[in-house]
Formats: structure tokens, C-alpha cells, sequence
């Protein structure tokens, strides 16, 4: 398969991994992908390493192995050593998560240090080839082909393969929770195959949401044995005290089961949750959400930038975009609205115009035919949407003149979606947490289906945004937005 005009040598394991996956258990192909990775990472490496030796060994060919051979070796072995004590290659990060991808940068981070003080301790002059070409080479190539397996991966588990099966253990609301979630994001590889509650049944009988109920809570410990399942995931019940916590974790070992056990605090997650040990007791210590500081002084940074650099990059898409709205109906190119923003700060926000002039004065007129969940109006066909109005809406290109709101510090480039005044005058003090950040031109929102999104899906996505925000999520949704907005999902 080609890409850009490049040879992809991972697209044949990609589809032989795919083929095999079908018929095999789920600890076979487990394996199969990590040997894939590790296969894969060792090819980049080796490829990326022998090309920047060649072109720069070529003007030294007398001295090639004294100058350039040395060091391209133990470029490599750096390298994969790197990755293998960072356990980059175990099965439980492989293809789902940031931390497959943490883990990797973490390892190559490490090589490079290693490298310095080594041609430091050599003396070595060419050592800064290898650390500023060769590892940084390196890093993006062994992503992109991490991220070109994950692909493959996600893909096969949308149609249902490629699952570890789960054994869930808990009260039949918290379980039905599980199972909704893992159906609707398979690609994170999940696939609850049997049910485990206090009295051995669910709300339907034998069955929780159409998976068979398999015993008792007592009874976990046996039916993973017995049936091999990958993963149990304890959900919470009254049932489960620590002993009995402790218990269970004994009778696993011997097994294949990895457990997992859901904290109460579901929407809690991320650099907040952190597992201490105090007086010989293991602890969840959840830290206070970050609203200022460091971190927060380099995103505002990196919005100004950002900013400042996509308006150059789509100012000539943008004056082309203004022409057409101005030649398509009358008005304005840019329609400005106010929204509410950090601490509730009221500001005009900016759009391209996507609807016909007073637009909002016919908008009672369609009350009957609002879709919007919640507090929101949306109405899927709506008559006011001019037909250029209706292109930028589907692929978002009218949200682009936000990004002059970003510059002028009003907006962030990620956050909660920027409410109308009328809307947060009817919310509850639980929602109105949305307004302690900035609002942002993209979000979780803009990830999971934008206009599609139930009203009170929305409102969760937008308060764990609040709660669990870094700059690691900041960067995840940014690179989603993208495959979102070309897409054109849940967008009218």
C-alpha cells in the first residue's frame, strides 16, 4: 500500500494480523500484534539508522567504520533497549490509549540521553548527528507506523474481532454501564461476555442487556478459569470489601485475567487519580482540579501561537470562503453572536455567516421542529441555512474566524463549547462548572458526534474536560478534530 507516494512495509501484517485474528483466541492474536510491533519497531529503527549512516557515511567512506559504524549500532541497540525496559511492547498499552504512545516517546527520550552522555564520555564529534537527526527520525517514524497498526487494529475490532472478552462483577446498574460504553467504543478492545451479580441474575432474568448472567460474585474466580476470560472488571456492589477484593486477586493468579476495578469516582480520571500507600493501606488520591498555574500559562501560549499560525495558514481559504457567502445570499460574511465564556464573561464570538439575514428572528417559528436536546436548538434541515451555509457547516469551516477570538485570549483552541446567555441563565450549579475555563473552538463535544450528542452526554463530556484536562488531551483532541471534522459527523 502506498501512502503519499510511500511504500507502507507494514500494510502486509497489517492484513495478515486482520485474516488471522478471525478464527484465533484472543490471547493468540494478543501476541500476534505485539510480535508485529516489536517486528516493526525494529525494522523502522533499522531502516531509519542505515539510511542516515549511508548519506552521511558516503563523504567518509575510508573512516566508515570507525566514525559512522559504531555509532549507528549502538544508535540501534540504544534504542530497542530503550524500549524493552520501558515495557513499550507489553500487551496491556498496545493499541489503545496514550500510554502506548507515552511510553514510546518515554523510551526514545531515554536513548537520547544515554547517547549524550556517552559521546560525552567518548569525546566523540558525531555523536550530534544521532542525537538531533537519528533519534528524532526515529521517534517519527516509529509513530506513525504505531499509529498505522493501531489503524488496522481499531478497525478490526469495530467489526467485532480482535476483542479480549470481559467478565464483569457488579451491581446490575454499573454493569449495564460498562456494557453500554465498551459497545460503544470497541475499538478500545473490550467485550463484556458474561455477567456476574450478588444474586446471580440480572434485570432480564439470565440476561443483562443481552449478556447471559454466569453466576454469582462469589462464583467469578471459577468461571475465569474455567472459560478464560482476559479481563474481569469489577464494577462497584456492596459486596465487594477490600477482603473480598483481596481474596479474588488471589484466586486469579494462575490465570490469564488481567483485573481492573472501577473506582466510584467513574468520571474522575487521568494525572488526577494517583495510588498511594499509606500505613500499608493502598489509596486513590484524587488531586484538585488545575484552573491555574504553569500549565495553564502554556496553554495560553500555545493558543496565541496556534492561533496566530493557523490564520496565516487559512487566510486564503478564508477571504475565499468570505466571497462566496457575500455571492450566495445577502448579509454580511461574518455573523457575530454573543456567547458566555470563562467565569461567565460575556464576548462576541465570530463565524462566517451560514444563514440567511434574520435568521434569528424566525427561529420561533421553528420551535416545533427543534431536534436539540437539553437546552440546545437544532433542527437537521433547517430552511434558514443558505447552501454554501450548509457546506462550511458540515466540514466546520465556518467556525474558523474563532480562531481571531482565540488570539484575543476570549477562547482556547480546546474547551467546552461556548454556551449562549440564555442557556446558562437555566443552569444548575453542577453545569455551570463548564464556565471555570475558557470556552474552546473544539472539544470533546467536537470528537463524539457534535450536534448528535444527547443534551446530557454533552454536559458530561464538557465537566470531565473540566475536570481531568492536560496538555496530553489537549493534544489527542486536537488530532481527532481533524478526522472528525473531514468526516462532516453530527454536523448541521
Amino acid at each position: 500500500m502506498r501512502q503519499g507516494g510511500i511504500v507502507d512495509p507494514f500494510s502486509s501484517a497489517r492484513g495478515r494480523l486482520a485474516e488471522e485474528a478471525i478464527s484465533t483466541p484472543a490471547s493468540d492474536w494478543e501476541q500476534r500484534y505485539r510480535r508485529t510491533v516489536i517486528t516493526s519497531d525494529t525494522v523502522a529503527t533499522a531502516c531509519v539508522v542505515a539510511a542516515i549512516g549511508n548519506f552521511f557515511g558516503a563523504r567518509d567512506a575510508a573512516n566508515w567504520h570507525e566514525k559512522w559504524g559504531i555509532l549507528a549500532f549502538g544508535t540501534q541497540l540504544l534504542v530497542l533497549g530503550a524500549l524493552a525496559v520501558s515495557r513499550a511492547w507489553a500487551p496491556a498499552v498496545l493499541g489503545q490509549g496514550a500510554e502506548e504512545f507515552r511510553r514510546l516517546g518515554r523510551s526514545l527520550f531515554t536513548a537520547t540521553v544515554v547517547l549524550a552522555l556517552g559521546g560525552i564520555a567518548l569525546t566523540s564529534r558525531n555523536i550530534k548527528l544521532w542525537i538531533f537527526v537519528a533519534v528524532p527520525a526515529i521517534a517519527l517514524v516509529t509513530m506513525t507506523e504505531r499509529y498505522l497498526l493501531r489503524l488496522g487494529l481499531h478497525k478490526q475490532r469495530k467489526e467485532g474481532r480482535c476483542l479480549r472478552p470481559v467478565l464483569a462483577a457488579g451491581s446490575p446498574a454499573t454493569v449495564r454501564d460498562l456494557i453500554t460504553r465498551t459497545r460503544k467504543f470497541p475499538h478500545l478492545g473490550w467485550r463484556v461476555d458474561g455477567v456476574c451479580t450478588t444474586d446471580g441474575r440480572g434485570h432480564d432474568g439470565d440476561q443483562l442487556d443481552g449478556v447471559p448472567v454466569v453466576g454469582r460474585l462469589t462464583d467469578v474466580a471459577k468461571h475465569v478459569h474455567h472459560d478464560g476470560y482476559r479481563v474481569v472488571a469489577v464494577t462497584p456492589d456492596p459486596h465487594w470489601t477490600p477482603d473480598r477484593l483481596q481474596r479474588l486477586a488471589w484466586n486469579l493468579e494462575g490465570s490469564d485475567a488481567e483485573m481492573v476495578v472501577a473506582p466510584v469516582l467513574m468520571e474522575v480520571a487521568g494525572p488526577r487519580l494517583h495510588v498511594d500507600a499509606v500505613l500499608g493501606i493502598p489509596l486513590l488520591r484524587v488531586s484538585m482540579p488545575t484552573f491555574t498555574g504553569g500549565r495553564r500559562a502554556i496553554k495560553g501560549v500555545v493558543d496565541r501561537v496556534g492561533a496566530a499560525v493557523l490564520l496565516m495558514l487559512f487566510a486564503p481559504l478564508m477571504a475565499f470562503v468570505a466571497l462566496l457567502v457575500l455571492a450566495d445570499s445577502r448579509g454580511g460574511a461574518f455573523y457575530r453572536q454573543r456567547r458566555v465564556g470563562k467565569d461567565g464573561r460575556e464576548f462576541t464570538i465570530l463565524k462566517f455567516r451560514t444563514m440567511v439575514s434574520g435568521a434569528h428572528g424566525a427561529r420561533a417559528e421553528l420551535a416545533d421542529r427543534n431536534e436539540g436536546a437539553g437546552l440546545l436548538f437544532k433542527v437537521r434541515r433547517d430552511p434558514r441555512v443558505t447552501r454554501v451555509g450548509a457546506v462550511l457547516r458540515r466540514y466546520s469551516i465556518d467556525e474558523l474566524p474563532q480562531l481571531f477570538n482565540v488570539l484575543a485570549g476570549s477562547m482556547s483552541l480546546v474547551g467546552p463549547r461556548p454556551p449562549l446567555p440564555e442557556e446558562c441563565a437555566a443552569y444548575d450549579p453542577d453545569i455551570r462548572r463548564r464556565l471555570l475555563v475558557k470556552p474552546g473552538l473544539t472539544g470533546l463535544w467536537q470528537i463524539s458526534g457534535r450536534s448528535d450528542l444527547p443534551w446530557e452526554e454533552a454536559v458530561r463530556l464538557d465537566l470531565r474536560y473540566v475536570e481531568d484536562w492536560s496538555l496530553a488531551l489537549d493534544t489527542v483532541i486536537l488530532w481527532k478534530t481533524m478526522r472528525a471534522v473531514l468526516h462532516g459527523q453530527g454536523a448541521y
